[in-house]
């Protein structure tokens, strides 16, 4: 789907309740300033839930290489933006991937369309953070994955507690990773990469 002119099927429905939600809240929908809220609002929910329709496991395949390198490969700073399923608000932030393959690696971009893809879709951080690990465990079957997400939650900044500059900070792991030696070598590598970069 192209998120700027491909839309899913139910956008005129989905439309309709943003209507309703509007007078709910004690707005005139009709008036100019919110007259084409609804469908705005519509197009938009339908890309940032883009993910439902997308493979994750299909992205991998689509440019497995058969390679004999067996180091840590890490992808760092994948930005995201994903919807928190518990309020509908934003929770955004960045993703940290490694694998160790064996035998097959992907293409670098791949891991970061992975991350896209379970984003766009509602979500809780615990959730995101396995359901990456799982796709690149399942589709790559390497020696080890570990992924870390650090994230700020609008649910926590904008209701609730209200809490501005906290961090929410994920992990998930298997293979290699669950050596505590592989994992402190994959975060001093964030550490020593963020200071060269």
């Amino acid at each position: 789907m192209n998120p700027e002119s491909e839309f899913r099927e139910g956008l005129d429905e989905l439309a309709g309740h943003y209507k309703e939600v509007l007078e709910l809240l004690g707005e005139d929908p009709t008036r100019e300033g919110l007259e084409k809220t609804p469908m705005r609002v519509a197009k938009a929910m339908q890309v940032l839930t883009r993910g439902y329709t997308q493979d994750p496991h299909k992205v991998l395949t689509d440019a497995l290489f058969a390679e004999n390198y067996n180091q840590m490969v890490i992808v760092k700073d994948i930005d995201f933006f994903s919807m928190c399923e518990h309020h509908m608000l934003p929770f955004y932030g960045k993703a940290h991937v490694a694998y160790i393959p064996n035998g097959y690696i992907t293409g670098l971009s791949k891991i970061a369309r992975v991350v896209d893809i379970y984003s766009h879709r509602l979500q809780v951080q615990e959730r995101l953070t396995q359901q990456i690990e799982q796709c690149i465990k399942d589709t790559l079957k390497p020696m080890g994955v570990m992924v870390v997400i650090e994230a700020k939650h609008m649910c926590m900044q904008m209701r609730g507690v209200e809490k501005q500059n906290s961090i929410t900070t994920t992990s998930a792991y298997s293979g290699v990773f669950e050596s505590a030696k592989t994992r402190e070598e994959f975060m001093s590598l964030l550490r020593g990469e963020s200071k060269r970069i």
